[in-house]
């Protein structure tokens, strides 16, 4: 990300004007369309996917006779197997092409999904769902990569936050939905609808995306993927955006693994198919992404952290109410600034690194992941300790995380500012 957002100033490719001959999409121009749309559903698809189990929880906890915290595994155990691979499967986009590894990630998944609703026992779920979560990692980084090689700078932030908010598409839809057939048929037919509807997401998306006209191969060498990578983690700023999207997601995974099991409780005592529309909130999600661009050009990088800090945590403290209404506008706010903190974030990411850009955004993906996983862990382990307010804690110390290393980034941009302003002078 550029400097405003954590306070390195280095970056000025979104400010460069863009030459006519730049063959690169843009906005209205052809291809952008079909692009944007393919990205989204491939973003739709992802989600969809790796949170299936979401909202189900409850179920999969009565069903198989476990706590909270042992059902919990079957989120992170999908989010941990993406962290872990997207490396990995960002080396091969770098070898073999964004588009050829996007399209043989969501083939993977799909077909897993297809076994998911089979699992004979949790630890069998657990797995299954650990191979999709892997297969699932070569969407992400590489994404973000052929966005940054395939779009003008001007319009990068936009589109990446047109795939975040198919992220925020395919979360929503995943858990309405499978919230309400789960209510009628269980669990296991839900995952299995999630399936079939990330199949023909697939589909279109293989059909729509435009061939990549930007890309160079690079090396599948060990040596030339740890110099990468090395390089990558000796940048401060690189580091600091990939702590913000961590802590975030933190919150996110926390939250939304453990509301279906507040809202089950009493005072509110909610059956399955109204749990599973609270997520129709994540159509906030996919404003705030979208308007993410919008936001940066108002408040600058570093405001628009601020800001989506600050609503995450006024979400969180709302949330502690026993009231619906209020648990529900907690909620909004919650996933407002997430989602308006992500897009900035790996938008960030993408136009700071000049090269190695899918080890770039698969390093960021990577601790999104871990962060999530993190979260669906620590969280329900804080619910189970301390009810819903222990979930609340753990993601407003999230959230003081986000707040100090925005600050010392801007410290570190001031520093930097003087010591040019000195060395000019």
């Amino acid at each position: 990300m550029p400097s405003a957002d954590t306070g390195a100033s280095t970056v000025v490719a979104a400010t460069t004007p863009v030459p006519d001959s730049d063959s690169r999409l843009t906005p209205g121009g052809p291809g952008y369309r079909r692009m944007s749309f393919a990205l989204f559903l491939a973003g739709v698809a992802t989600f969809a996917l790796l949170y299936s189990t979401q909202a189900l929880l409850p179920l999969i906890s009565s069903g198989f006779a476990v706590s909270a915290s042992a059902a919990s595994w079957t989120v992170a155990a999908a989010t941990g197997g993406l962290a872990l691979f997207v490396l990995p499967m960002s080396a091969l986009s770098e070898r073999f092409g964004r588009r050829t590894v996007m399209t043989a990630s969501l083939v993977v998944a799909v077909s897993l999904g297809v076994l998911v609703p089979f699992a004979p026992s949790l630890g069998a779920l657990v797995a299954l769902r650990f191979l999709q979560g892997a297969a699932l990692a070569g969407l992400p980084a590489s994404a973000t990569a052929y966005l940054a090689e395939e779009v003008r700078p001007k319009a990068l932030v936009t589109a990446i936050g047109l795939f975040v908010a198919g992220n925020s598409v395919g979360g929503m839809s995943g858990r309405v939905i499978t919230g309400w057939v789960a209510q009628e048929w269980g669990w296991r037919v839900a995952v299995g609808v999630i399936g079939l509807i990330a199949v023909g997401c697939a589909i279109a998306f293989r059909l729509l995306l435009p061939a990549p006209r930007h890309f160079t191969p690079g090396s599948l060498r060990p040596r030339v993927l740890a110099r990468t990578v090395r390089d990558h983690l000796a940048n401060p700023l690189l580091c600091r955006l990939y702590a913000i999207g961590a802590l975030f997601m933190t919150v996110f995974g926390g939250v939304y693994t453990v509301i279906g099991y507040r809202l089950t409780e009493a005072p509110f005592s909610l059956p399955q198919g109204i749990i599973g529309s609270i997520f129709l909130v994540y159509l906030v999600g996919t404003v705030s992404a979208s308007t993410a661009g919008r936001l940066v050009g108002r408040l600058g990088r570093r405001g628009a952290l601020y800001l989506a800090g600050g609503t995450t945590a006024a979400g969180l403290l709302v949330s502690l109410a026993d009231s619906l209404p209020l648990v529900l506008l907690g909620l909004v706010l919650i996933t407002a600034g997430f989602f308006a903190g992500h897009a900035v974030a790996s938008s960030s990411v993408s136009k700071t690194a000049t090269t190695g850009r899918a080890q770039a955004s698969a390093l960021y993906q990577s601790a999104y992941y871990i962060g999530s996983s993190t979260g669906s862990t620590v969280g329900a382990m804080a619910f189970h300790a301390g009810g819903w307010a222990g979930t609340v804690g753990v993601g407003l110390l999230a959230v003081v995380g986000v707040v100090t290393i925005t600050v010392l980034g801007s410290r570190a941009a001031r520093v930097e500012r003087r010591g040019v302003g000195a060395a000019a002078a």
